[in-house]
């Protein structure tokens, strides 16, 4: 069966006869060729090498084999078929740098396609490696820092080449994996870089936008001489890392061994590491692997028969049909266990369905129940029924699994589509109840202050992450009347209420220093200069980094700042009374090891002298914010100017 897509490109579904007539596309598809083994793909010995693929429609597949990664075929050898829709070759020998792909005649056409369980590829991912995982680098341990909740995570979202790209990062592999584990590196006016300066921060997390191997149209490996940039939200091989942060790209198993030395020397400082994955899409539906193995199965279908586009970039994964649910599945399991990565962030996870996510979650609390698992749940539009996305509105229905809180972030700075439009920090009136739904953790604290999240494990706090404008970009095209030093003080106040409020803190690369992409608003494919972390600006703005050094460590030394449950958030938090334009609230008789029998926090969004009450009489001590405070007495403080102020009293 042939049927016309976009593109101009015919795709066929092949011969009926081959699944007895029933097709991809029905519910019985599943039933009748779905398989549950877990050797999908290669499994390497010395003694042999095995693979196995599935391609129910094909009536023929074959394993074309390359002698050390030449382009040169060596042999095309059948494949048998086997049970539940695979196909399977076992072959004796030492077969360790081989290069392979599979063939498979698909009605009256072949098709050669890249293995989508590769775990090793050659350069920009045309073909698949055979190599020994095991051969692991020295040192290569399962150890890592603790973690008790994700609450006491403290995200700081990452670009790989943003980091170390900078003429003055000091890093001597910029660019590379290698470089964010380079240690004593020193920039400008002798600051710390890279990793040590993440390491000041005091953060949890370092969580890396892609590092899967992405698309050629985005980075060519082969052509690393000349300047190239892209975040790498294009998936082209899931489950091998990408080429173009190894210092040799043409060798499949360098950029394997350089992941690890760097996850293994973040988790040998005290930092875990969260992946960013992107399985609500494909980078080119007809190009890709999935579609060549068996078209037509693995993205999502209109009724009239165009391709469903909720991502915005051309196609749908099809994750709720048991074999791509299985492949998503499947690829977590293989980043966790070989890797040793520590959470995931799901790139559109709205596109995604609940039994994906929740079957994802329940097979990494198998494995290690403070594996971090955030995603996108915005509710986008496609042909998922509404009562199946992992979305926001979903919420009750995905435990464990953090949602970003956008409600909480266009509160604070202002929407992130109207550019002009001020938020909480900016001076706009009428933000405080949404301020204060993020300051609960969006949980439902009461019928006035409620957003999406049954628990705080479920919100994600932030105010800039590497989409949309920086906050700083932001602020300028906000408040074209004010200063950059008000400006400043805005953005200080944005990062503590990012820091101060219940749930998980999310942090930019470069917040800390009020990064600026120049009023770029989708660097997605922006050049370095845009993008890259300016350690110059860093080194003029020292004393930011320092407050955000001050924020971070607050929160971990009261862990009222980290209520485990909705309940607690209802039992120990309690708003007070306080004009337009401020947020106040405390934190009262937390029995969580807290030295403070009370905290007090007031968001002081005005220009000027504002005189509040304070709850109850006391001594109170000043924790944070001590140059805004102009009076303090005990049943009243006095603050003026834009900022945050945090008291204690025993």
């Amino acid at each position: 069966m042939a049927v016309q897509k976009e593109h101009d490109v015919v795709v066929d579904y092949g011969d009926p006869a081959v699944t007895n007539g029933v097709s991809v596309f029905d519910a019985a598809f599943d039933e009748s060729f779905a398989y549950d083994g877990d050797d999908l793909g290669v499994c390497y010995t010395p003694v042999e090498t095995k693979f196995r693929l599935w391609a129910p429609t094909a009536s023929e597949a074959r394993l074309l084999l390359y002698p050390a990664m030449a382009c040169t075929l060596a042999e095309e050898l059948e494949m048998i078929r086997d049970v539940g829709g695979t196909w399977a070759l076992r072959m004796e020998g030492d077969f360790k740098g081989f290069g392979y792909k599979y063939k498979v005649r698909i009605g009256g056409q072949w098709n050669e396609a890249v293995d989508p369980y590769a775990a090793a590829v050659g350069i920009n991912g045309d073909c698949g490696a055979i190599v020994d995982l095991s051969a692991n680098p020295d040192h290569w341990t399962e150890e890592k820092p603790a973690l008790d909740s994700p609450v006491d995570a403290v995200i700081y979202e990452l670009h790989l080449r943003d980091l170390s790209i900078h003429p003055g990062s000091g890093i001597s592999h910029p660019g590379k994996y290698l470089g964010l584990a380079e240690e004593g590196t020193k920039g400008p006016k002798n600051i710390p870089t890279g990793l040590d300066h993440i390491r000041s921060l005091g953060v949890t997390h370092v969580q890396l936008l892609p590092v899967y191997d992405y698309s050629t149209e985005s980075v060519d490996e082969s052509r690393l001489d000349i300047p190239q940039y892209n975040w790498g939200y294009d998936p082209k091989n899931y489950n091998v890392p990408e080429g173009s942060y190894a210092t040799d790209p043409y060798e499949p198993s360098v950029r394997i061994t350089e992941m690890k030395q760097m996850i293994q020397k973040l988790h040998d400082k005290g930092l875990r590491v969260i992946m960013d994955v992107v399985y609500n899409h494909v980078y080119d539906w007809y190009l890709i692997n999935f579609t060549k193995l068996v078209p037509g199965y693995y993205l999502r279908y209109k009724n009239d028969g165009t391709l469903s586009d909720g991502s915005f970039c051309g196609n749908e994964f099809a994750s709720e049909r048991k074999m791509a649910r299985k492949f998503i599945v499947d690829s977590i399991l293989h980043w966790v266990k070989e890797y040793h990565f520590d959470g995931f962030r799901f790139d559109l996870m709205g596109l995604m369905d609940i039994e994906t996510i929740n079957e994802i979650r329940r097979r990494l609390d198998e494995i290690d129940p403070s594996i971090i698992t955030i995603g996108e749940g915005w509710n986008m539009n496609t042909t998922l029924t509404a009562e199946k996305r992992a979305n926001q509105l979903n919420a009750q229905w995905l435990p464990g699994i953090g949602q970003f809180n956008d409600g909480f972030r266009d509160a604070v700075k202002g929407s992130i589509f109207l550019h002009e439009n001020k938020g909480f920090i900016s001076g706009a009136s009428g933000f405080e109840n949404d301020v204060r739904k993020g300051v609960v953790g969006g949980i439902e604290y009461s019928r006035r202050l409620r957003q999406f999240a049954s628990e705080p494990v479920q919100s994600v706090n932030y105010v800039e992450c590497h989409d949309n404008h920086t906050m700083w970009d932001k602020l300028v095209l906000s408040t074209g009347e004010m200063t950059d030093k008000e400006r400043r003080c805005m953005h200080r106040l944005g990062s503590a209420m990012v820091l101060t409020s219940q749930g998980i803190p999310f942090i930019h690369a470069g917040q800390e220093f009020m990064r600026t992409k120049n009023g770029v608003e989708n660097s997605y494919k922006s050049p370095d200069e845009v993008n890259w972390l300016d350690w110059e600006r860093c080194s003029a703005h020292l004393e930011d980094v320092r407050y955000m050094q001050q924020l971070i460590r607050l929160r971990k030394e009261h862990p009222a700042f980290r209520l485990r449950t909705a309940a607690q958030i209802r039992e120990h938090l309690i708003f007070e009374e306080a004009p337009a334009g401020c947020v106040a609230y405390t934190l009262r008789d937390h029995a969580g090891g807290d030295t403070a029998k009370h905290l007090y926090v007031l968001y002081h969004a005005r220009t000027g002298k504002t005189r509040v009450d304070l709850p109850f009489p006391g001594t109170w001590v000043i924790l944070l914010g001590e140059e805004q405070v102009q009076d303090l007495q005990a049943e009243q403080i006095t603050v003026k100017g834009i900022g945050m102020v945090v008291m204690a009293i025993e």
